[in-house]
């Protein structure tokens, strides 16, 4: 049996789990939400949540990954009792981590565009008017939707077929650190901006009125929500990396780390669009269309816009592009260890699949716009975020909680011995009730809620 691949350095572990989880999530939905939900309590509620939920469903993803050294199906195989069925859900994960792709790839590729656009001046000297016809002949043409999703799959499987280390271990890091000092020059240039200051008060500063404007409940809901996904925990994003690493640290710490730089770049990135709203009278609750409508009207109408957008747009593009590395391997891992294929096999096989099963959701937006599952104004997309997003990560986080936790599953014991193990910061044996009591009612609310709330 071949051995196992292994990361280079405990760098590379953090960083590239740290890249999987900053996404769009990271840099286009925490700013919008902030915006929406009134400053700065969400922000502290926020990353209260993130310690108390994200974290720990997170270091069970690791402690399977590392006990089992598998993908997420072949994981509950081996770690469950004999007899027991939890490996099912393995299927279910897998076919997120394709799904999730299926779109994020599409997204990606508006990213990728909106960088060439930037970078060649398509928006200088443009009227509002004519950006948002830039948007939507984008959106309007099936052609160049695929066309750019099909470069990010490209770039993906070129990455993961160089191998774990050489490959995506080394992209990965020089991306995070590339994306770190983007972020921070960014950050600068947006706080030196001329009414900056508001939007920093707007941003950290809780406001009473801002919350009684939006409610409290939709307040916490939203920072509890957005804690939970921005980790992107549940279909196995994050146990294929456990899977990966030593046993010389031990798993809380590990996991703090990473949720610390999640949590940096957030921030930041609120910290490069807030002030800049505030900076240029834009309403920071413009929603998802804030970064593909409102900022490029932004740069276009200032000195040196061009370069500032160009680097906004290679930052996000960065940030998305390590997420797809990220999961890309999770779905290579899961061919390599069911079907025993080679890497480059595994790389090429995982890639056309997802190559072609992306296109549907690139023709939802034109060709088969017609087509509105779920409710009136969905696309294709919409659907398929939907059975990732309210579906998968949420079940699929609350059936591991269950599983770490259970006598008739992996069980608490196995799980406190894997993730101690190492140096570091330890779980305490105490903190038994909180693992296997609170934590599965609020996943529980989470399924529950996320589910109704999108349809009523």
């Amino acid at each position: 049996m071949k051995e196992r691949e292994t990361l280079g350095s405990r760098l590379g572990f953090i960083l590239l789990s740290a890249g999987c989880a900053i996404g769009i999530g990271n840099v286009w939905r925490f700013p919008y939400m902030v915006g929406e939900n009134g400053g700065g309590l969400f922000v502290i509620a926020y990353v209260a949540f993130l310690i108390l939920l994200g974290v720990p469903i997170m270091t069970m993803e690791y402690a399977i990954g590392r006990a089992s050294r598998k993908s997420i199906l072949a994981a509950f195989k081996g770690l469950e009792p004999k007899g027991s069925k939890w490996h099912i859900f393995g299927y279910f994960a897998i076919s997120g981590n394709y799904v999730l792709l299926m779109f994020y790839s599409v997204v990606s590729g508006w990213i990728l565009r909106y960088f060439i656009l930037t970078l060649f001046g398509a928006f200088d000297g443009k009227a509002p008017g004519e950006i948002a016809d830039i948007y939507q002949e984008m959106m309007n043409s099936p052609w160049i939707l695929i066309l750019f999703m099909a470069i990010t799959m490209l770039i993906t499987m070129i990455v993961a077929s160089l191998g774990l280390e050489a490959g995506v271990e080394r992209v990965t890091k020089v991306m995070m650190v590339a994306l770190i000092v983007i972020m921070i020059g960014l950050g600068i240039k947006s706080l030196t901006l001329p009414g900056a200051a508001d939007g920093v008060k707007f941003y950290l500063m809780p406001n009473a009125e801002n919350v009684r404007k939006v409610g409290l409940g939709n307040v916490l809901y939203g920072a509890l929500n957005q804690s939970f996904f921005t980790l992107s925990i549940g279909i196995g994003s994050m146990e294929i990396f456990g899977s990966y690493i030593k046993k010389d640290r031990s798993l809380v710490g590990e996991s703090l780390l990473v949720a610390g730089l999640d949590t940096f770049v957030a921030i930041v990135a609120g910290l490069i669009t807030i002030p800049a709203c505030f900076a240029y009278g834009v309403e920071p609750d413009k929603g998802p269309s804030l970064i593909f409508l409102t900022l490029p009207n932004i740069f276009a109408s200032v000195s040196g816009g061009r370069i500032v957008g160009s680097f906004f747009f290679l930052f996000m593009y960065f940030a998305a592009l390590s997420t797809m590395i990220g999961v890309f391997e999770n779905v290579v891992s899961y061919s390599i260890d069911v079907f025993g294929r080679n890497r480059k096999r595994a790389v090429l096989s995982a890639g056309i699949i997802i190559t072609l099963g992306s296109v549907p959701c690139a023709l939802g937006f034109n060709v088969w716009s017609a087509f509105e599952p779920l409710k009136a104004g969905n696309t294709i997309m919409d659907l398929e975020d939907f059975y990732v997003s309210n579906l998968l990560l949420p079940i699929g986080a609350l059936l591991i909680c269950l599983f770490c936790t259970c006598k008739y599953g992996w069980g608490f014991d196995k799980f406190i011995e894997e993730v101690n193990i190492g140096t570091g910061m330890k779980i305490s044996p105490a903190l038994k009730w909180y693992f296997k009591i609170v934590l599965p009612l609020i996943l529980l609310f989470l399924a529950i809620f996320g589910i109704w709330s999108y349809f009523a």
